[in-house]
């Protein structure tokens, strides 16, 4: 046998489709319940909570307990970066679905990633930030600069509190639908909240959609222009 990590269990996981629906399903960063996951997934709540069992004990969702509730989440940031990738390349070698959804077009222009923002609109915030020279990327490790903290500074976004997470500060995540990176890491994830904050976009209440407002739009991409 091979030294290293055994990546079929977690591909095994994944492959399912119903599991994979569901996985999908959290990909907004929402704790979900078995049954609202069951619906998502087109499954008897039975399978879903066999399904959830193999989730959860396979390390890739975790449960939460609140009252007499149950509810589902991802179990981390680096789920949601494998699924983004999983999905990049299926669309890269042509598994698509064959019926595509009313909220395509806004999913692939912004969505939610778990936490940070995903898709054509984050991959701009990305491309800026490197272009700008307010990011560096070494050996595909992405780092914050000196100029990069002062501009995330004035955005009012707070590094002293993202020191403080023990989740990476800059990361790169491959955008499945541009099939480039976007920025993810505790500063993708407070890039989001702080547009969510200036009440340039919000989320859409079913869905992973991030629908900006006229304004909203073009304050973005004008701090943002690559």
């Amino acid at each position: 046998m091979k030294d290293g990590p055994s990546i079929a269990p977690i591909a095994a996981l994944v492959g399912d489709p119903g599991r994979a629906n569901m996985l999908g399903a959290l990909l907004n960063g929402k704790a979900l319940t078995a049954s609202e996951l069951a619906n998502e997934a087109g499954v008897t709540l039975q399978t879903a909570s066999s399904h959830l069992a193999k989730l959860e004990a396979g390390g890739l969702v975790t449960v939460v307990k609140q009252g007499r509730h149950r509810y589902c989440r991802l179990a981390d940031g680096d789920v949601s970066d494998m699924l983004e990738a999983i999905m990049g390349v299926a669309a890269r070698a042509g598994h698509l679905r064959t019926r595509p959804g009313p909220s395509d077009s806004a999913m692939r222009k912004a969505r939610v990633c778990y936490d940070h923002l995903a898709g054509e609109m984050a991959v701009q915030l990305f491309d800026m930030l490197r272009k700008s020279g307010r990011i560096a990327i070494r050996d595909g490790d992405v780092a914050l600069t000196k100029r990069g903290e002062k501009f995330v500074t004035e955005f009012g976004i707070d590094l002293a509190l993202l020191a403080q997470s023990r989740r990476p500060l800059c990361k790169g995540c491959l955008d499945w639908s541009m099939r480039r990176e976007h920025l993810a890491g505790a500063l993708g994830a407070a890039f989001l909240k702080r547009i969510y904050d200036l009440k340039w976009a919000r989320r859409e209440r079913q869905g992973r959609a991030v629908n900006f407002t006229a304004d909203g739009e073009a304050k973005f991409l004008h701090i943002f222009a690559s």
